[in-house]
């Protein structure tokens, strides 16, 4: 007997949350119950797949609303510890930015730079409960008159703060090598010479688009795993390629699909939004980000059982082909590779770094299954999905 076609919408699956019949795996969990189950079967017992990242994400920063002064001010440069923020959008009304580092820092005058405080530090401070010394500079106005501004902030007596992330979750990126003859320092870490390591930068099969590389799930008003609260997808991020080469199973071979998210900073906690400092290249936000997984119908099943030897990545040079804006004919990899610890690149084995963390990728998983499960966290229907041509 044929078996019969699986098809669920996501009102249905809210209303299985709401009455607590839901069936929630993390998206390691389903690798087994496909295997075992087949698609067709897994889709018929499994609800949602859970997913998670942890990793620095550069283009991360925070909308801050910090408050009027009397008499008012129209600030046009504000410092939080010293580290600039963006004050061009209104009064008291800024954005800071997670790279932007300290305004005292040398930078890479001193080679290679530490840069031991910037942007994503004050965003950990400010989520922690810390206290953080605010600075404002104004031209004055005659409704704002006041020329500086100056006051100690903590998160909790700020009117707003919102987590605003244009670029985060990236669907796939490259394995970095160096073959010259010196280190490189960059984004992807610090690179010894000669090949003699290869960072990475990736959940495999816990990332959340890996889950659903065709973006049939996710979009506008999609709820996800924040910074350790509650936040959304609100478009598709910058730098959003969907229409790159993909393997069989729809995974992509080179950086694709991104998320803009944003969510309410008060919620949130500082195991899940940690400062980074990347030496001789600058500083950073790693974030803690997981978006569940519907299980519409087979499709989706197969989709979120992909394994991480099903999942490839270009090897890149970053000492001389990435700041040339050329491409390397280095080979892929998959990411089971990638985390066995060690690859070959040219004939020569060379040991591997993640810079992303698989313990902290398997507790967000972990904690939305756990959300979802308990019934506080409903799935968002998104008003449409991500661009995926």
């Amino acid at each position: 007997m044929a078996s019969k076609r699986v098809t669920k919408t996501v009102r249905e699956i809210n209303e299985k949350i709401r009455s607590g019949d839901v069936v929630v795996v993390t998206a390691e969990e389903m690798i087994d119950i496909v295997a075992r189950e087949g698609a067709a079967g897994a889709a018929q017992q499994v609800d949602v797949v859970t997913t998670g990242t942890f990793a620095p994400m550069c283009s991360s920063g925070a909308f801050i609303n910090f408050g009027h002064s009397t008499p008012g001010t129209k600030a046009s440069k504000i410092w939080f510890n010293n580290v600039p923020a963006y004050g061009g959008i209104a009064a008291v009304d800024c954005y800071l930015g997670a790279t932007e580092p300290c305004e005292d820092d040398p930078l890479n005058k001193v080679y290679p730079g530490e840069f031991n405080y910037g942007g994503g530090h004050v965003i950990q401070d400010l989520v922690a409960g810390r206290k953080v010394h605010m600075k404002a500079t104004a031209y004055g106005t005659d409704c704002y008159p006041s020329r500086e501004y100056e006051k100690t902030v903590t998160l909790d007596k700020l009117p707003q703060a919102t987590l605003c992330n244009p670029r985060n979750g990236y669907q796939n990126y490259n394995c970095a090598v160096n073959l010259t003859n010196k280190t490189v320092y960059t984004y992807m870490g610090a690179l010894k010479p000669k090949a003699g390591n290869a960072n990475y930068c990736s959940a495999g099969q816990l990332s959340p688009l890996f889950n659903d590389p065709y973006y049939r799930t996710i979009g506008l008003g999609t709820r996800i795993f924040l910074g350790g609260g509650i936040g959304y997808v609100t478009w598709h991020g910058t730098q959003h390629r969907p229409d790159v080469k993909r393997a069989p199973n729809g995974t992509p071979v080179t950086p694709a699909g991104t998320l803009w998210v944003m969510g309410d900073m008060k919620q949130m906690h500082p195991d899940w939004l940690v400062g980074v400092s990347i030496q001789g290249y600058g500083c950073s936000l790693a974030v803690g980000l997981g978006v569940p997984i519907p299980i519409l119908d087979e499709e989706m099943a197969r989709f979120t059982a992909v394994t991480d030897a099903d999942i490839y990545t270009q090897i890149v040079d970053y000492g001389n082909d990435y700041p040339k804006g050329r491409s390397s004919d280095l080979g892929q990899v998959s990411y089971a590779e990638l985390k066995s610890g060690e690859i070959r690149v040219n004939g020569k084995s060379v040991p591997t770094v993640p810079l992303s963390s698989m313990v902290k990728a398997r507790q967000i998983a972990d904690t939305l299954k756990k959300w979802i499960r308990a019934g506080t966290f409903a799935l968002g229907e998104p008003q449409f999905t991500l661009p995926s041509v």
